[in-house]
């Protein structure tokens, strides 16, 4: 089973405690982060705030639900949209990414799907959800295909959301205590 992936839609509660994990996270990592939202309308960002604190680092963020915000907010091209589609891996991608760029952020992540309950084709159905992480090592995507209704299809993408960002921080923590540790000390001192 994917580690992202919950099988019930989280709770209120479980969303926050993910991002109080986060925040602390953050926080001794002296990372900071923000946020590219669509079919979340936000709820990403919302949750982040519900935590005390949370000004320490979350930046902020966008909801770019229409294609003309992904756009002119995030950078994301009007060939990635026209070619791949508003929900897809390579837009949530250019959308972590340009939310990365704007912002200044260490890592930003992204949400991009359809919450349903209409929307949905054969090619892409209801549920279907990009989650994006980007950060200075490179960016991450992954792709899920919830099935629940509309509230629990974004509290689905929401959870997935911090927990791929937890993971990023995380990795990205240890990799500059691995670099750290590598050094020789400052022969200045």
């Amino acid at each position: 089973m994917d580690p992202l992936k919950a099988e019930a839609p989280p709770t209120d509660e479980e969303l926050v405690a993910l991002a109080a994990e986060l925040q602390a996270a953050s926080v001794a990592a002296g990372l900071s982060i923000a946020t590219a939202e669509s079919c979340t309308g936000g709820l990403v960002g919302h949750i982040l705030t519900q935590v005390d604190g949370s000004s320490g680092y979350y930046l902020g963020g966008a909801v770019s639900y229409s294609d003309g915000l992904k756009r002119s907010v995030l950078g994301v091209t009007p060939e990635a949209l026209e070619r791949h589609g508003a929900v897809s891996a390579q837009v949530a991608v250019a959308m972590a990414e340009g939310a990365r760029d704007r912002f200044g952020a260490d890592i930003t992540v992204s949400v991009t799907g359809i919450a349903g309950p209409g929307g949905g084709s054969g090619a892409k159905p209801v549920g279907l959800t990009y989650v994006a992480v980007a950060s200075a090592a490179g960016h991450e995507v992954r792709r899920f295909h919830w099935s629940g209704d509309r509230d629990a299809n974004k509290r689905h993408s929401a959870g997935a959301a911090l927990r791929l960002l937890a993971l990023r921080v995380q990795e990205t923590a240890s990799a500059r205590d691995a670099r750290e540790a590598a050094s020789p000390p400052d022969a200045h001192g």
